[in-house]
């Protein structure tokens, strides 16, 4: 049994900021090709005899033809030159035909069927723009590189989700909670998850193992982690294969204490979460005096070997928020559909990246991606809770860095089911793939706004040669 909670006056609460604008956003262009290094394939002309074709090997710095077809041979640049260089060299030759770099085809990336609020197969591409190439975290090629390792979706890594609780069950009615303003509420698996996408979880709000979602949060962030992939339902979950593990550490208001929140952390992390996704943040007021508890369960959980990946809160301050802002924990800030921060979104030295979280951007001169008295862009769509009662569909107000961080928490789960960095990554070595692989944004490295970049879940599975 947990122990009871201080008294009111003395618990920190925990606030979940959520906003309503919504848009729709178009799909990005696939990544660019890759090449085979140093390698060049030329085609002579008919009239071009063996010495000549040597002749041209001598003057323009290429040799070792493997012949694969009539009259042509790929051949590497031996010469220090840069292959564009090399071909401008051999397209001026008389006895070439045709020279041309060796580009490396990948199987196609998945797109699967899943509709959105269209009923159109692949319709959810106009919703989610946050998983697409350019504007988000380029989905696509990492889950066909997660497919092609036979790891669809991160299978089989557990992510826990510490929150409002998940609609994980089919269990009839559920209990009243603290702060609800109605008697019970019918427990309902979202329709867009299965039984078997879950671990056992626990309620650190109620008390007992039954950690449903009575606010619709926590379901929206557990969604973005692993909503059901290619199963023609509603939208997409970048670690689809992954495990979710519900744990209830706020309200049906959102909100939590420290004691609830330290004891989900260690919960989680004791029994067998490789990642730990923390969205929500404490007040600004906050310091790491006030939350001993909490600091001492995040050591423990990377002792344990998770890696937690926080919120770096919403009120646009130039300090990150706890959790977020504690060592051990992966900060995460939001940007917008147009790579811009986000105008709602903390920034500071402690932020180590950031992802989609929706909304308007910030005004920061000099930033070609930022426009603010543009069209704000697009939020962050999830199925979860549609109004006052347990309907699922997509409900267009979910933004901030909230949905941010689960992006994140989901690239995780991919890195280590992905196999690019070892059999079993160390929290901190994941953590360093994430910043390392991220797109630069704002100025040239590392910067107290957008941290080391935009995630690249693609990237940081291997996809491209990272």
């Amino acid at each position: 049994m947990l122990t009871p909670p201080p008294p009111p006056s003395r618990r920190l609460l925990a606030a979940v900021l959520a906003a309503a604008v919504a848009a729709l956003a178009l799909p990005a262009a696939a990544a660019a090709a890759d090449y085979v290094p140093d390698e060049v394939v030329v085609r002579y002309e008919r009239s071009a005899d063996r010495s000549a074709r040597a002749e041209v090997q001598r003057e323009t710095g290429v040799g070792g033809p493997e012949v694969f077809a009539p009259r042509t041979r790929v051949m590497k640049v031996r010469d220090g030159e840069s292959v564009a260089e090399t071909l401008d060299e051999l397209r001026a030759r008389p006895e070439v035909a045709t020279a041309a770099p060796n580009p490396i085809a990948r199987a196609s990336a998945y797109v699967p069927p899943d509709p959105g609020n269209s009923g159109v197969p692949g319709g959810w591409q106009a919703l989610q723009w946050n998983f697409m190439a350019e504007t988000g975290v380029n989905a696509p090629d990492a889950w066909q590189r997660l497919i092609d390792v036979g790891r669809p979706g991160g299978s089989d890594v557990v992510v826990a989700v510490l929150d409002t609780g998940v609609a994980y069950s089919n269990r009839g009615r559920c209990p009243r909670s603290a702060g609800a303003s109605r008697r019970s509420v019918t427990c309902r698996r979202s329709p867009d998850f299965r039984a078997g996408d879950f671990v056992r979880g626990y309620d650190f709000v109620s008390d007992d193992a039954r950690p449903n979602d009575e606010n619709g949060h926590g379901t929206h962030v557990a969604g973005t982690i692993g909503e059901g992939t290619g199963d023609d339902v509603a939208v997409t979950g970048l670690a689809y294969g992954a495990r979710i593990m519900p744990v209830r550490v706020l309200d049906s208001l959102g909100e939590g204490d420290s004691v609830a929140i330290s004891a989900g952390i260690r919960w989680a992390a004791r029994n067998g979460a490789d990642v730990v996704n923390l969205s929500f943040e404490f007040g600004t007021q906050v310091r790491r005096t006030e939350i001993p508890d909490i600091l001492a369960a995040l050591r423990y959980a990377r002792r344990r070997g998770a890696l937690v990946v926080g919120a770096s809160g919403n009120a646009a301050a130039r300090s990150i928020a706890y959790p977020a802002r504690a060592d051990e924990v992966l900060s995460v800030g939001a940007t917008t559909q147009h790579g811009c921060v986000a105008e709602y979104s903390n920034n500071g030295p402690n932020l180590d990246l950031v992802a989609p979280g929706g909304g308007e951007d910030a005004t920061i001169e000099g930033d070609p991606n930022c426009r603010p008295l543009e069209d704000p862009g697009g939020n962050i769509f999830q199925m979860t809770f549609v109004g006052s009662v347990r309907r699922f569909g997509l409900p267009p107000g979910y933004l901030g860095t909230s949905m941010a961080a689960p992006h994140v928490s989901a690239a995780a789960a991919l890195v280590i089911a992905s196999g690019v960095i070892g059999a079993d990554p160390s929290p901190a070595a994941v953590e360093s793939r994430l910043k390392a692989t991220a797109r630069d944004l704002g100025p040239g490295g590392p910067d107290s706004r957008y941290g080391t970049g935009l995630l690249d879940a693609a990237r940081a599975v291997g996809v491209g040669g990272f």
